[in-house]
């Protein structure tokens, strides 16, 4: 899977941390991030999840 996050959407609400701790993280900013080394969130049941709770669609989820 790929996972890219549209920085310049993104509003900094946290949800997606919140949903799959184990695949993103803010910045300094506060601004959604993957975590160092997580960039296909492969084995993380809350990926999916945590795309669809992003309040400005800014996640996207792809199949490789």
């Amino acid at each position: 899977m790929r996972i890219t996050i549209d920085t310049d959407r993104c509003i900094g609400a946290g949800q997606c941390v919140l949903t799959a701790p184990g695949v993103f993280t803010q910045d300094d900013d506060g601004f959604s991030e993957l975590l160092p080394g997580r960039t296909d969130g492969a084995g993380d049941p809350m990926l999916k999840e945590a795309a669809r709770a992003c309040p400005v669609q800014a996640i996207t989820v792809e199949s490789e």
